[in-house]
């Protein structure tokens, strides 16, 4: 399945902030990549890109591709209510976002893999393509087999934290999808509103 395989230090420092999860290098080196480093001047952004920008940013955190991410847009403008929320509530809904939002991985990549590679159950049933969209009252669990894993003990030795949406087991490695999240409730730093006048044009 198609991913971005690049740098991601690199494209955190584009965007100033580590949307990739935790990234030692990227706190030594927090400041835009370039070759004068952070004392070059740089232009003020222009309004499109700042709207890229923000796409782009979105793009990334949730490790969608452009066709993707387009498909995803196209999907959210066609439901009721607003589309930039509809948007960020899609994303939240996909199987590898629920399965690092539960704990069961440290990045979303992580999920991604752990999905990829069938060791996610949906509702009792396998379930191996990360970008499903999972309804609230769905069942994520761990198969058997692999509970025994390194990444995943590891991940959920470092889970610090609970989303208002998504119920953890961590006697029997489940979680449950309990509600979409509302705006609010989502921590990423998106601007949503950008990114729909992005599309717009």
């Amino acid at each position: 399945m198609a991913r971005y395989t690049g740098p991601v230090t690199k494209i955190a420092r584009r965007f100033g902030e580590p949307i990739f999860g935790f990234d030692k290098y990227f706190d030594k080196r927090n400041y835009p990549p370039g070759q004068h480093g952070p004392s070059k001047r740089r232009r003020q952004a222009s309004e499109y890109k700042l709207q890229l920008n923000e796409k782009q940013k979105a793009k990334y955190t949730y490790g969608l591709l452009e066709r993707q991410f387009a498909r995803m847009f196209d999907k959210a403008n066609r439901q009721q209510g607003a589309t930039g929320e509809n948007l960020l509530k899609l994303l939240e809904s996909r199987l590898d976002n629920l399965v690092f939002r539960m704990g069961f991985a440290r990045t979303r990549r992580q999920a991604r893999q752990l999905v990829n590679h069938k060791h996610v159950l949906v509702n009792g049933q396998i379930l191996s393509v990360p970008s499903a969209i999972l309804k609230p009252g769905d069942v994520v669990t761990i198969r058997e087999k692999s509970k025994s894993l390194d990444l995943i003990s590891d991940a959920i030795g470092l889970r610090v934290k609970d989303y208002g949406w998504v119920e953890f087991n961590g006697d029997k490695l489940e979680g449950k999808y309990l509600n979409v999240p509302e705006r609010e409730e989502i921590p990423e730093n998106i601007k949503e509103q950008l990114i729909v006048e992005l599309y717009s044009k």
